[in-house]
């Protein structure tokens, strides 16, 4: 994946500088990027609300607001019992709950944690379209708005983020920044070019299209369960 991408950027700056050549510019890509990550340093902020106190618990409150549930945890270690602890506490209509399944799937950096010994039936792949369940982790979360960042790639399939009914995502605490400045900052300078796709979640999908009526479920997860990983 990390060669396609590069092979990708190599081209779409060979492309840029013909283009910039033709122009007559002489700036090359580097001067250009060099150019806009100065901009983007030195530009001003708008307005933004104080988030007094730790980033964790005003994440933990803003993702509760968007109705997500919240467990804390300790270790790694500790994912697959909590997993399964809210698996069996799911309060499902009775015509679901006697599907309540203990088969899933998960992102490859979750493959190696002990699942059955949780009793979960957990494969590292990607969604086919009928998995019930998907645990994955998280690029970054947004303490401000209770959001979730996710990066598409070979190792963070996007279907695991809105086709399952149920979606488990681990955050380490670590990696919560208090808004969305912080989280594509963070982008730019572990990553450097922008991934095909990032989504940004916060809570399970809803919709209020019909009578203003709030519906969860609507395009992606039910419901969304969250481990912040201390």
């Amino acid at each position: 994946m990390t060669d396609s991408l590069s092979t990708n950027q190599a081209v779409r700056d060979a492309i840029l500088d013909r283009v910039r050549k033709a122009l007559g510019h002489a700036a090359t890509t580097s001067d250009a990027q060099r150019g806009a990550e100065a901009y983007i340093a030195a530009h001003r902020e708008g307005p933004r609300p104080a988030i007094p106190g730790s980033l964790v618990a005003r994440f933990i409150q803003r993702a509760t607001d968007m109705a997500s549930t919240v467990e804390r945890i300790d270790a790694p270690e500790d994912i697959p019992g909590a997993v399964a602890r809210y698996v069996e506490a799911l309060d499902l209509p009775p015509e679901l709950a006697e599907q309540r399944s203990c088969k899933g799937v998960c992102w490859s950096e979750l493959a190696l944690l002990d699942w059955r010994g949780a009793g979960l039936d957990i494969e590292a792949r990607p969604t086919t379209g009928h998995d019930r369940l998907a645990i994955t982790g998280c690029f970054c979360a947004i303490a401000e708005t209770g959001t979730l960042v996710f990066t598409a790639g070979a190792d963070t399939p996007t279907g695991l983020t809105l086709l399952p009914d149920t979606h488990v995502a681990v955050v380490r605490a670590d990696r919560i920044v208090a808004g969305m400045e912080e989280a594509f900052a963070l982008l730019r300078s572990e990553r450097g070019a922008l991934p095909r796709a990032v989504n940004l979640i916060s809570g399970p999908s809803r919709t209020g299209d019909i009578e203003q009526t709030i519906v969860l479920g609507a395009h992606g997860p039910f419901r969304m369960h969250l481990l912040v990983l201390d």
